[in-house]
């Protein structure tokens, strides 16, 4: 039992470390290109301090590269495995009678760790430090700031302003997003206490403030009012309210029940909001999916030959299968299937064939 203790120990640090020598390698390269992003936005707003431009890049990274995970396990497992069979290691494991199922164990308990740690853990981070990132990028280039992103049905901002932050909904949005259709408001104080909901038939944007038609304010504890014309303070300029529709990954995994049961109760459609979610529960299970991917092209000796075919094959095969689950989690979000089957489905049968071409090579 120490001997096998120790073996796995080993095993897994050494997948470990080769997933994070991906990850790592692809987190310098997603820096720099947003870094270059942000000294060209410093080059068009006016000049920006360049620790503040780095300062922002870094809050921003995290959000970026938490959906590289799945591929640098995928990378990081076939790099693993590749150089155990080079040195002959997985050749002596199985003349000490071990199966391909004990020496994928360390790897497929790391991918689970790793998985779960970026769900409940890394996501949550990210999304503070992209709210964070925003805050700073408001100060250096102007006062408009969005975290919420696209929910369901339409576009979603959040946003702050002179009488508080607000959080607004919209079926759809025109003119370079200074136009808003079908509006629905949830107005806060500056305390961040909710204060009412604004229901309006359209928005329009002017300088520092929102201009609601035909509007219905519902207040907590009084009558709805009708109002022609309603205003609502907004920092967001006209000029940026092209960029202001961020997008999910501003939002926690711990944030999204309560969000959705709010979008839920406000009448609204809460698609992609389930898509995330799924997705974000869906994560450890798509890291052992790309163990399991890597070990059907990584086991075979290196006296065989056609290793590059294999690496190559698996390589093309992770990226066909992200690709597949991402039209999937379209068509999900479209409405054109459950959001379970949407997420669920790509997972589970990239892990039944996995396992399949496994027991096949395993046992012929």
């Amino acid at each position: 039992m120490p001997g096998i203790s120790t073996l796995s120990l080993y095993l897994s640090m050494r997948f470990l470390t080769a997933i994070f020598a991906v990850f790592g390698l692809c987190t310098v390269l997603i820096f720099m290109i947003d870094f270059v992003e942000m000294l060209r936005q410093a080059g068009k707003h006016g000049s920006v301090p360049v620790g503040m431009l780095v300062r922002i890049t870094v809050l921003r990274l995290p959000a970026y590269t938490e959906i590289l995970l799945p591929f640098a396990v995928l990378v990081g497992s076939i790099g693993t495995l590749l150089m155990l069979s080079r040195k002959s290691e997985l050749a002596v494991m199985r003349a000490g009678g071990m199966s391909v199922w004990q020496f994928l164990k360390p790897g497929i308990a790391v991918a689970l760790l790793l998985g779960v740690f970026s769900s409940l853990v890394f996501n949550p981070l990210a999304a503070q430090a992209r709210d964070r990132a925003e805050g700073l990028y408001a100060d250096a280039f102007g006062r408009e700031s969005t975290t919420l992103g696209k929910g369901a049905g339409g576009p979603w901002l959040r946003q702050d302003g002179l009488d508080g932050q607000s959080i607004l909904s919209a079926a759809s949005a025109g003119r370079r997003g200074t136009e808003l259709k079908a509006v629905t408001a949830f107005v806060y104080d500056k305390e961040g206490r909710f204060t009412e909901r604004v229901d309006a038939k359209e928005a329009r944007l002017q300088e520092g403030f929102w201009v609601l038609r035909d509007a219905v304010v519902s207040g907590v504890g009084r009558e709805p009012e009708t109002f022609g014309r309603y205003l609502l303070s907004t920092y967001l300029t006209p000029e940026r309210a092209a960029d202001a529709f961020g997008s999910l990954i501003s939002i926690s995994f711990w944030e999204l029940p309560d969000l959705i049961y709010v979008a839920e109760k406000a009448g609204l459609s809460t698609t992609q909001l389930r898509t995330q979610y799924e997705l974000l529960l869906t994560r450890p299970l798509l890291c052992i999916a790309m163990v399991f991917l890597a070990a059907t092209v990584s086991l075979r000796s290196f006296r065989s030959g056609g290793i590059q075919t294999m690496v190559v094959t698996g390589m093309v095969g992770g990226f066909g299968f992200l690709l597949f689950a991402e039209v999937s989690r379209q068509i999900g979000t479209a409405g054109l299937a459950p959001v379970w089957a949407a997420v669920w489905v790509p997972l589970l049968l990239a892990i039944l064939c996995s396992v399949t071409v496994l027991l096949h090579q395993e046992d012929g």
